[in-house]
This record gives structure tokens, C-alpha cells and sequence, in this order.
């Protein structure tokens, strides 16, 4: 491993880290026009909904955009971000939310839903639980395939030092790369997941499925922030 691996692997964590400030902001400002919108549907035009859902949507997808050239540089990274508080990792699932978990939020934030809403969102889990345990076993697969889970903790230890040595070097390439496809492959389950979830509910219905999604977020960063400062007092 070069002597430049640790500052570059060093500037890639500084780097989303910056992002994440930044996306941060913005999705409060979304949460907040998704409550107005939510509020005060009445006065928002079909138009103006579409919009807003449409803008919110990309916000996401920007996220995924950035963690995913981040994954590209050093997928370690995205499995233990320093940006993210102890109770925020340890609910990651393949360094995201779980689509699954994504699915049943619609019936705790969307009450009237028709019937054949809800077969097709049910249709929807039953078809996303068989893709994540698809994944589940890859990733299981490949930590087996490079000498088992202990050198997927060390690998995590390795993200803000990289300073491997020997053979280890080619085991930690071999293992990287299989990671990288497993949390590609997440993240597009992810992606998909939510699409199909738009396309399934109505505008307004759209529009309380993603506020309760960003609001709970911005509930389980704090929550995660307050725990984290807390173990530290």
C-alpha cells in the first residue's frame, strides 16, 4: 500500500463529511416545504407537488451520487462514517436504510391507501425481502470467501489508516472490490425500491410518505448525536 493511501483515504472521509454538512441543511429545508405542503395541501397546485416530490427525490439521489464515489475510492468508508453518530451506524443496513424497513413506513405515514395500493405495496415487500436476502448471503459470501468476518473489522479498522502489510494487502483488495458490488447493489434496491413506492401512491400521498421519511432521518440523527454526547459527558 503507497505511503498516500492514508491522507487520500483521510480526504475522502473529510470530503463527504463536508457533503453530508451541506446535504444535512438541505434536508431540513425539504422537511420543512414538505410540511407546509402536507399543511396547507388545498393551496399547493398538482404542479407544485410533482415539483416538490420530484426535488426531493434528487436530493436523495445526490446522496447516494456522493456515497457512491466515495465507495468507489475506499468502500470501507461508507461501512463506518465518521460522520455518522454510534446509533446511526449501528442501524445501517449494507451502509443504508433497509428498502424493507422503507416499505412498511407507508402504512404507518399513508392511511388511505386504496386496495390496490396496498396489494401492490405488499406485492413490493414480498419482492424486496427475496433481493435483500439475496444480498445478505453475497455479503456473508464474500467476508467467508477473503478469511472471514475478522478481516471484514479489520478492514473497517483499516478505513482512516490503510497501513496493510504483506499478504494481506492482495486479501484486502480482493475483499474491497466484492464490497463495493454488494453495496452498489443495495443502493439500487434502495433507489428502485422508493420509485416504485412513488409510482404506487398519489401525489399527496407522496408527500406524507417522504415527510414521515426525512422527519424520521432528522429524528434518529439527534437521537444518535444526543446518545453519542451523552456516553461522552
Amino acid at each position: 500500500m503507497s505511503p498516500g493511501s492514508g491522507a487520500r483515504t483521510s480526504r475522502d472521509g473529510g470530503s463527504f463529511d463536508t457533503f453530508f454538512e451541506g446535504w444535512l441543511v438541505r434536508h431540513e429545508h425539504y422537511l420543512e416545504e414538505l410540511l407546509t405542503a402536507q399543511q396547507k395541501c388545498r393551496e399547493y397546485q398538482g404542479d407544485d407537488v410533482k415539483d416538490l416530490i420530484t426535488r426531493v427525490l434528487s436530493h436523495y439521489q445526490q446522496y447516494f451520487e456522493e456515497k457512491s464515489r466515495v465507495a468507489q475510492r475506499n468502500v470501507f468508508l461508507v461501512f463506518a462514517p465518521t460522520c455518522l453518530s454510534s446509533l446511526e451506524c449501528a442501524s445501517l443496513w449494507i451502509t443504508g436504510f433497509k428498502p424493507g424497513f422503507a416499505l412498511r413506513l407507508v402504512f404507518s405515514s399513508v392511511q388511505d391507501l386504496s386496495q390496490e395500493q396496498s396489494e401492490r405495496i405488499e406485492r413490493l415487500m414480498e419482492e424486496t425481502k427475496v433481493e435483500e436476502r439475496v444480498l445478505n448471503d453475497e455479503l456473508a459470501r464474500v467476508q467467508e470467501s477473503v478469511a472471514a468476518p475478522p478481516l471484514l473489522e479489520m478492514a473497517r479498522k483499516q478505513a482512516r489508516r490503510m497501513n496493510v502489510e504483506g499478504g494481506r494487502e492482495e486479501a484486502l483488495l480482493t475483499l474491497r472490490k466484492a464490497l463495493e458490488e454488494v453495496v452498489a447493489g443495495a443502493d439500487l434496491l434502495r433507489m428502485t425500491t422508493t420509485m416504485k413506492v412513488v409510482e404506487i401512491l398519489k401525489p399527496e400521498q407522496n408527500v406524507r410518505y417522504l415527510t414521515a421519511a426525512t422527519q424520521l432521518f432528522l429524528n434518529l440523527r439527534n437521537l444518535g448525536l444526543q446518545k453519542d454526547a451523552n456516553t461522552k459527558g
